[in-house]
């Protein structure tokens, strides 16, 4: 059913997945359209780029199951590797800009959130088919860095390990004059959700449909000692 799975943080059911959801106007979890809140915007040209993946924080990028590797296959070792490791605490969540986009960033030391996503990546990355030179190409390698194209030649994606950085994705790219107009009209209804703190309880396995969207399809609980 799905062409590529990834693994990602997603919030548990409550205000601030619901809210998350209807900004993007996508919920993974009931892997459907929900509209969007009632803001003086015109949100969907705003998270036209997020929105089929749904709210989520990257720990392993989306990739498509090696030849011979069924879904029970991953999920059985996503499983295995969650249950070897512990839940995260962090102080809270930032609203913020990344580059040209809008995200959510970890406040505190990030460096047990990057540990955790190395884990992730290199846990199940036997599972992981090869890229094809066309999948290669769509990441542009002559405009990253040689450690960068390293990686992308080990892990099938040039930000993991030393160049990983956690964020949740909020808009696609905007100009400067754009970000400061959505982040007025978004920090107010958004900010006084955000948890704090700030835990990951568990990995949750997303799936990418023939529709191009992406549904959560299980969690696996962090139960490590």
């Amino acid at each position: 059913m799905y062409g590529r799975y990834a693994v990602y943080y997603a919030p548990e059911p409550g205000p601030f997945a619901d809210f998350t959801a209807a900004w993007l106007g996508w919920d993974p979890a009931r892997g459907m359209p929900v509209p969007h809140p009632d803001l003086p915007l015109d949100i969907p040209p705003v998270v036209a780029t997020p929105r089929k993946y749904g709210f989520h924080g990257t720990l392993k990028p989306p990739f498509r199951l090696a030849e011979g590797v069924a879904e029970t296959d991953l999920r059985a070792a996503l499983d295995r590797l969650a249950a070897d490791m512990r839940p995260l605490t962090l102080p809270g969540l930032r609203l913020d800009r990344l580059g040209h986009f809008l995200a959510l960033l970890p406040e505190g030391d990030p460096a047990a959130l990057a540990h955790l996503a190395a884990r992730v990546v290199q846990g199940l990355d036997h599972l992981r088919a090869p890229l094809t030179p066309e999948e290669k190409a769509r990441r542009k390698p002559e405009s990253l860095t040689p450690r960068q194209r390293e990686l992308l030649e080990e892990w099938g994606y040039p930000y993991v390990m030393d160049q990983f950085r956690f964020h949740l994705t909020l808009t696609g790219p905007l100009p400067g004059d754009q970000a400061d107009t959505v982040m007025q009209v978004l920090a107010p209804r958004l900010v006084p959700l955000l948890p704090v703190p700030f835990l990951i309880r568990d990995l949750c396995l997303f799936g990418e449909a023939a529709d191009g969207h992406f549904r959560l399809l299980h969690r696996a609980p962090l139960t490590g000692g």
